[in-house]
């Protein structure tokens, strides 16, 4: 019989040279190249650089987004960059970071217009580059979700207060641009707010909306299509969203006049649904409402849609379910297509929920920091890790299902690998492990993207 355990004990010193852990996270580097994004932080921070300064601004900001994107959750973690100079270059101190996101949090609205600027400027260049599979390539369209969550905080923070669900910490505000079922997405807005915020509060679903809108090219406008949950379903956010003439698929409760038209509604006017997949599903139907209902004072042009669905075996039926069916609702301005497809798009809203856990993945778990200032300036951190993540796998593993990894997945096969560094014929080489699974993934997504110019 053969022992399952190790033959020989392995003997552990810390006299290795020339290694480098996290490896994989060049390809983190490289997108901050071929995108831009390194040197127009450097540019939009370079007035927050202290006299005599050694560490550029803009580099230290760099350095906070890769860190998240490699699975730190405070600023402390860049020490896995700063043992790794070769792979990541010169990184600042913990106390240089800290007087860094200190001034930034200061100079508050100057600050973030600065660091929003630049990554609008570099998400251009990665959609120029993504070429086809850019969002909204072709015509198609570029859905941006809006939903809040909730970040529990474990001490008295600013801003920290009892929340909806009976805990204690922030709800902020984000809107993500998604990328499709072939794809992931980005964050275009993390807007933080006070624990006992609303969930339908319209001047913080105009204010993520309009910065979601900001970080899309003023040309690509006509393509958006904002969707939220009821909680958007507001006069003022409608207003706001159909005064920019942009697409919309927002959630509305039903109210009485709603509910009675749905009682009113004939047999025969109900379609099937679709499924994820845009196959019928049994068990659940749409129709349209607008006719049925006083629409005067809302947006010209709005539709009303109801689904009817049977509940699932074990589910609680609410108040306004009727007939011992569960209706939702949700209002569009699209005029053409067939309802179980305009249904079908607005559910698949529902991806803003894979797109908040995977950022609390990459640093929205937790908000380090106390004052509120600082903590927005580490969700811009959070955003520009997401976003990195996302054109990193748009432009290097296309083609690939790494394309559609979550960040969990990324860093256990690609970013955590390990390689060594070799220098020769003046050259600076990193080997990878040759039984490492994912070597050849690896080093073809570096090539590709060490084959694109920088701006």
């Amino acid at each position: 019989m053969k022992t399952t355990g190790r033959e020989a004990k392995i003997v552990v010193s810390g006299d290795g040279a020339g290694i480098a852990s996290q490896a994989g996270g060049l390809l983190l580097i490289e997108a901050l190249r071929v995108t831009g994004l390194d040197q127009g932080l450097s540019r939009a921070l370079s007035r927050w650089r202290a006299s005599r300064a050694v560490h550029d601004p803009g580099k230290i900001v760099t350095d906070l987004a890769v860190t998240p994107a490699l699975g730190g959750d405070c600023l402390a973690d860049m020490a896995v960059l700063r043992s790794s100079p070769e792979l990541f270059g010169p990184v600042a101190s913990d106390p240089t970071v800290s007087r860094l996101v200190k001034t930034l949090a200061e100079a508050g609205p100057a600050a973030l217009r600065a660091i929003r600027t630049a990554r609008a400027q570099a998400r251009r260049r990665a959609w120029a580059l993504a070429g086809p599979g850019a969002p909204g390539a072709g015509g198609g369209l570029i859905p941006v979700n809006l939903d809040a969550t909730i970040v529990i905080a474990h001490s008295d923070k600013d801003q920290a207060a009892p929340t909806w669900k009976r805990s204690f910490g922030h709800h902020p505000m984000t809107a993500f641009i998604d990328h499709g079922a072939g794809g992931t997405g980005e964050a275009a807005a993390l807007v933080l707010r006070p624990g006992n915020a609303g969930s339908n509060t319209a001047a913080d679903h105009i204010t993520a909306g309009r910065l979601a809108l900001n970080q899309i090219p003023t040309r690509l406008h006509k393509q958006v299509i904002i969707r939220t949950d009821a909680g958007g379903g507001t006069h003022e956010f409608l207003d706001w969203v159909t005064a920019r003439r942009v697409k919309y698929s927002i959630g509305f409760n039903p109210t009485d006049d709603i509910c009675a038209a749905i009682l009113a509604l004939p047999e025969h006017v109900w379609q099937c649904a679709y499924d994820a997949d845009r196959q019928p599903r049994p068990g659940a139907w749409v129709a349209e409402l607008t006719g049925m209902l006083d629409l005067a004072s809302w947006p010209k042009g709005m539709r009303v849609i109801v689904r009817r669905e049977r509940p699932h075996p074990g589910a609680q039926l609410r108040f306004t379910d009727l007939d011992g069916h569960r209706f939702t609702c949700f209002v569009t301005g699209t005029r053409h297509g067939q309802l179980a497809d305009l249904e079908l798009r607005h559910r698949r809203r529902a991806r803003c929920e894979d797109r908040i856990r995977c950022a609390k993945d990459t640093g929205l778990r937790n908000l380090p920091l106390h004052g509120a200032a600082a903590n927005q300036i580490w969700l811009e951190i959070v955003a520009l890790a997401s976003e990195l993540t996302a054109w990193t796998q748009t432009l290097a593993l296309t083609g690939h299902p790494a394309r559609t990894w979550e960040p969990k997945r990324l860093r256990l096969r690609i970013f955590s690998a390990a390689g060594r560094l070799v220098r020769g014929g003046r050259r600076l080489r990193l080997r990878l492990s040759n039984r490492w699974p994912w070597t050849d993934l690896i080093t073809t997504a570096i090539t590709r993207l060490q084959t694109l110019p920088a701006p």
